[in-house]
């Protein structure tokens, strides 16, 4: 299933669908490149206020993550289909069992146990539990300045 921290990222904002479907495209069939195309659809959405609606949009994200074109064209196609629309429906439908009710929500799993986490002032809080240490939003770019 995809994991919920990155699917539940995408859940309410207007016109998503396209890109809760192309993640899961990812996620079924190329999961190395789950993660940095994640990333860049949140940096877009969440960082710089662009458009992760429509095909070219997710392209060009999809582009900036590594993804080869000619395969990120296959899975864009691929969102159209049954098993794509399915998985998300399934892993939408789990989502909503942890307890999900906005976005972005994130579920870890830790021995055994469910955390949930609303809101992306709680990654803090998530990198504790599973033993990481946050470095903030763009770890590259968290250099202090005086």
């Amino acid at each position: 299933m995809l994991p919920q921290c990155v699917f539940l990222s995408f859940t309410s904002i207007p016109g998503s669908l396209s890109a809760m479907r192309f993640i899961t495209a990812v996620d079924m069939t190329q999961p190395q490149f789950l993660e940095p195309v994640s990333r860049e659809l949140w940096m877009r959405i969440w960082s710089r206020d662009e458009d992760i609606t429509q095909p070219e949009s997710i392209l060009a994200a999809a582009g900036e993550a590594g993804l080869p074109s000619a395969l990120a064209q296959k899975l864009l196609a691929m969102t159209s289909t049954p098993e794509v629309k399915n998985r998300l429906k399934a892993t939408t439908e789990e989502a909503l069992k942890y307890g999900a009710f906005g976005m972005p929500a994130l579920v870890a799993h830790v021995n055994g146990e469910s955390h949930l986490f609303f809101g992306s002032d709680r990654l803090e809080l998530l990198g504790n539990v599973i033993g990481e240490k946050w470095l903030g939003p763009v770890p590259a770019a968290s250099k202090p300045r005086m």
